[in-house]
């Protein structure tokens, strides 16, 4: 049987795929580019939608790696069932860190500073002065402290930060300082400033920011969104957006796309861009990396990196 690799970068753009796998080139196009049942390695199309990435799925039979481009792998476990058993699945950590980072500060900075403002008096011709706070001696929170997590506080050191708080899934330590669990969230959220999300969506995560999280989050806080937008109670965030209570930034939203029409566009308070956090030029170099190490290790039988489940595994 011929063992396959589907990869979604043109195979020209590598130059040191590793021998023992035979690489075929697919980006979520209508035509499969091979049989998927001689599937071995599936890396899963980027920015695409759900039913693209999952179309070949029930077919790949013979699949044992499937390697995402992105931080989450909610598409994925959604598909769960059309993967049979004993396939490692496994994320992209380290690819988006750099470039979600800086949409997480970008956001935040634009939002405290009026930057929204600005380009519509810029639009209009009009100069428009004023005060408005700084980042600077600000408390932030980050809800979700991995990789993404670690590298936003990285770029908000610099920032003159009164203090970061850090909360994952479960306690622990960090070069940095405690990380809180999910937990305490009630005693830290009126501490905050900035509230800034990097978590996972999960079913723990899913709506996770709902009335009562907002409603602990101190008068005139900000909201940076840039996990995935069902982790967000949307209803509930307009409703603090339309009393002038709270503020947000959002990367990510519920529904996504946003649609033309929804209340959201037109809340006041809120900064949207449409999920750009990962797309950069800082995303294929880092891409490519992570795809030449797994390959290598899955032709050499070594362990796989960022293994996130095993399907049919009870321990998932």
């Amino acid at each position: 049987m011929t063992h396959d690799a589907w990869l979604p970068i043109p195979l020209d753009e590598f130059t040191d795929l590793p021998e023992g796998l035979n690489y075929l080139f697919w980006d979520g196009d209508q035509d499969f580019p091979g049989d998927p049942a001689d599937c071995a390695v599936y890396v899963v199309p980027y920015m695409k939608r759900q039913n693209v990435k999952a179309r070949p799925l029930a077919e790949m039979r013979n699949v044992r790696l499937i390697q995402t481009l992105t931080a989450g792998v909610d598409d994925m476990i959604a598909a769960r069932d059309l993967i049979v058993p004993g396939v490692h699945l496994c994320n992209a950590r380290g690819v988006h860190d750099a470039s979600t980072a800086e949409l997480a500060l970008t956001l935040t900075l634009a939002s405290l500073r009026g930057v929204p403002g600005f380009v519509r008096a810029q639009q209009e011709e009009h100069w428009e002065s004023g005060f408005h706070p700084a980042l600077a001696d600000k408390s932030v929170l980050i809800v979700g402290y991995g990789a993404i997590g670690s590298a936003i506080e990285d770029r908000l050191v610099p920032f003159e930060v009164a203090r970061v708080a850090r909360v994952a899934r479960s306690g622990r330590a960090s070069a940095r300082g405690p990380v809180h669990p999910l937990t305490e969230l009630p005693k830290l959220l009126p501490e905050a400033d900035v509230v800034i999300l990097s978590t996972p969506l999960t079913d723990t995560t899913r709506g996770l920011v709902n009335a009562e999280f907002l409603a602990r989050m101190k008068d005139g806080a900000l909201l940076v969104n840039i996990a995935r937008g069902p982790v967000v109670d949307t209803k509930a965030l307009l409703a603090e957006l339309e009393s002038g209570r709270l503020t947000a930034a959002l990367d990510v939203t519920d529904p996504e796309p946003l649609p033309a029409g929804h209340p959201l566009w037109q809340a006041p308070g809120v900064l949207i861009s449409p999920h750009v956090g990962g797309p950069t030029s800082a995303f294929l170099p880092r891409a490519k990396r992570v795809v030449v190490e797994q390959l290598n290790r899955f032709v050499n039988r070594e362990p796989l990196r960022n293994v996130i489940l095993t399907t049919g595994s009870t321990d998932n």
